[in-house]
């Protein structure tokens, strides 16, 4: 290019540069301004809060391309049912699907997971000359968790004060201590259960358990969170709600 036609270019009016920036400048993108490099990516999931009962805890964001969990299906938190450094279970049960929790008499039992209190009995009538099954259990609480199971503990020593059918509990919440009320044998120890909630009547031979709940326990005592839903879900669409028990069992 020679410098006559440099200097030509030069010379040319002012007012068509202006016509040509003038809508840009009208839409707010001025030549200084460079258009935004996306949406800031947004972590899904609890924030890293610590409460009363559970630590803080940092949850990744999901990798690219991965979907990410529904925050309003979001699993409960679960813990295991007795609070005692020195507990022992066993992982099968004489009769039916449960679980034995041995420990000192009076060590605190506490809810499993956020959930409603559904059944509480706090008076002991359990007699050897019958009847076999109804009041196995002695003091008891049972507790349908927002998860959809219900959760069983029987043979304590005390129901804790305000702890009532309807009442909304925590995971970790005290609700009881651990005892030999029932048809414990004299044994300080929790009989713990898992089931679907079956309504319409009475049902104490499902109330006690009929999934078995070891797997579950070690998930809880090692911190982890395994959830017994969905074999709880499947043993009802199989078996339903029946109306009458198949076996007393020696403990309840």
């Amino acid at each position: 290019m020679s410098s006559r036609s440099i200097g030509r270019r030069r010379a040319l009016p002012a007012y068509p540069v202006l016509l040509l920036l003038a809508p840009a400048l009208l839409a707010g993108c001025g030549p200084a301004e460079r258009p935004a490099a996306g949406p800031s990516p947004v972590r899904d999931g609890p924030s890293a809060v610590a409460t009363a009962d559970q630590p803080a805890t940092a949850t990744p964001a999901p990798a690219r391309g991965t979907p990410s969990a529904s925050p309003s299906r979001t699993d409960p938190r679960r813990v295991f049912p007795v609070r005692a450094d020195d507990v022992a279970y066993h992982p099968t049960h004489s009769g039916y699907p449960g679980t034995d929790i041995f420990a000192d008499c009076g060590e605190p039992v506490v809810a499993v997971t956020d959930g409603t209190i559904l059944e509480v009995n706090r008076v002991d009538r359990f007699d050897r000359r019958g009847p076999l099954g109804p009041y196995n259990g002695g003091l008891s609480v049972s507790l349908l968790g927002d998860d959809g199971v219900r959760y069983y503990g029987s043979h304590l020593s005390a129901i804790s004060a305000g702890i009532d059918a309807g009442v909304r509990v925590r995971a970790g919440q005290q609700v009881g201590r651990l005892g030999r009320t029932g048809n414990a044998n004299n044994v300080c120890h929790l009989h713990f259960g898992l089931s679907p909630k079956c309504t319409g009547h009475d049902d104490w031979w499902i109330r006690r358990g009929v999934i078995w709940p070891a797997k579950y326990l070690d998930s809880w005592r090692d911190g982890g969170n395994r959830s017994p839903a969905a074999e709880a879900t499947a043993w009802e669409r199989e078996h339903g709600c029946p109306k009458a028990p198949r076996t007393a069992g020696p403990a309840g």
